[in-house]
């Protein structure tokens, strides 16, 4: 890793080394997981809710680990420790010199529903060009988005970072870190109300990340959404927008949509210059990413032709409006998380299957004292695009009685997901569409595997 001797990390972290060897070796990859580590690594001893990494610094250097960044210096002399106040910022500031040491693009991309999905679409269209490094699994947060830069391949061309938030503060601290050429915001909606009050308080910690924008760098907006509308500078430049009308910057009209199969459409970019796509990814919030990926790929030079191919590239990932294809079911995993705005995304999808559509969904967390109307008017919402509703948790007793109240005539209620499944044989039918989504708490990636094993 270019520059990572135990010399440079000491003085990026601004720790105190102790046990030197006199290695002047770069380091090979940084880890948080003592498990990870390797020949030259180094490992970041933190401590947990459960686990102190510290007590695992005898086993790394027996792994011949190059240096242990720690807060607590073990009396024995194992290997290079280099002590710090915090672990965690220790980490934070590493990835940040890291990032420094090359000349990268960096895109960081935020928003209450939709990072993960508009990160892919937007590291698509960009690998048409580029090399990509992007951010893996839901590596987005203070932990996760450090240990992506530091995972960064040498001969990367642009970073794809998603930055995922709870609170106030902590979009600051992840955008420090990242040091973004480019913001991606691609809306603001109800996640996390119960830390940050409403959608105002929303767009504010959102907006965190254009404090450490470069100067010269470009923000990107989603022009569907009324509070980014509100937003008309970003460090005294307009924000480019995208969406589905003329007045945005780049826009899709000309719309087909063919079920859960995907949509075509045509995609105004600047200058006249339009460009005809086939997105394989179902829903208009597809279209809307694929405005992004069209925007952000346009300003870093891509051709038109380099952004049609990533775009009808695109992939979808395990949880993500995944769909899968069993001798039995059309599955559409989207189980990773939830809240009112992405369910309702997801329920539109739902909707466009051509067979009988069933809906799987469990609670949604962190929406604050208005918790149970939300879930009651999800229910109501999942009335409108589903054939059944098999809802599943306390909270989604309220999505369940929505559901009745808008006069749906099946829909069953479940406390736990293991009742769930023992029920699912006899509730499905062959051919049947079926969307599986909450938020990642209620764990439904285990009905989503047991779906896929059903013999119907």
């Amino acid at each position: 890793m270019r520059n990572l001797t135990i010399e440079n990390i000491c003085d990026a972290v601004n720790g105190t080394l102790y046990y030197d060897n006199g290695n002047t070796a770069e380091a090979s990859g940084v880890v948080i997981d003592s498990r990870l580590v390797e020949e030259n690594f180094i490992f970041i001893a933190a401590k947990g809710e459960r686990v102190d990494g510290h007590s695992f610094i005898p086993q790394v250097f027996e792994k011949k680990a190059l240096a242990v960044i720690c807060e607590e210096v073990p009396e024995e002399e194992y290997g290079p420790c280099i002590q710090v106040e915090n672990s965690f910022e220790a980490l934070k500031k590493l990835a940040a010199y890291y990032r420094q040491q090359f000349d990268v693009k960096v895109v960081g991309i935020t928003g209450s529903v939709g990072k993960t999905s508009t990160k892919e679409m937007i590291a698509s269209v960009l690998s048409a060009h580029y090399k990509v490094h992007k951010t893996a699994a839901n590596h987005n947060n203070e932990v996760g988005l450090p240990l992506t830069i530091l995972a960064m391949p040498e001969d990367t061309e642009v970073m794809v970072l998603e930055m995922g938030i709870d609170n106030f503060g902590q979009m600051t601290e992840l955008a420090k870190t990242a040091q973004p050429d480019v913001s991606v915001i691609t809306n603001i909606g109800t996640a996390h109300l119960e830390f940050l009050g409403t959608r105002d308080g929303i767009l504010k910690a959102k907006t965190e990340m254009f404090e450490y924008l470069n100067p010269e760098g470009q923000a990107f907006l989603n022009g569907e959404d009324d509070k980014l509308s509100t937003v008309k500078a970003v460090n005294g430049k307009t924000p480019v927008r995208f969406g589905l009308e003329e007045k945005d910057d780049v826009y899709a009209s000309e719309i087909e949509e063919n079920g859960i199969l995907g949509s075509s459409a045509s995609i105004h970019l600047s200058g006249n210059n339009t460009i005809q796509v086939n997105i394989p990814l179902p829903g208009i919030h597809s279209v809307i990413n694929a405005c992004a990926g069209a925007a952000v790929g346009e300003y870093l030079g891509l051709t038109a032709e380099e952004i049609k191919s990533g775009i009808e590239s695109v992939k979808t990932i395990a949880g993500r409006n995944n769909l899968i294809r069993t001798d039995s079911l059309i599955i559409i995993d989207d189980c990773y998380n939830a809240n009112p705005v992405s369910m309702k995304a997801s329920l539109d999808v739902l909707k466009k299957a051509f067979s009988r559509r069933v809906a799987v969904l469990g609670d949604m967390f962190e929406l604050g004292e208005n918790e149970a109307a939300m879930h009651e008017e999800t229910g109501a919402y999942a009335a409108e695009c589903a054939d059944v509703l098999l809802s599943v948790g306390p909270l989604s007793e309220h999505m369940h009685s929505g559901a009745v109240n808008a006069g749906m005539k099946k829909a069953l209620h479940f406390d736990t997901k293991e009742e769930l499944m023992k029920q699912l044989p006899a509730l499905l039918a062959k051919g049947d569409t079926v969307l599986v989504k909450a938020s990642h708490g209620m764990a439904l990636e285990q009905v989503v595997a047991f779906l896929q094993k059903l013999d119907l």
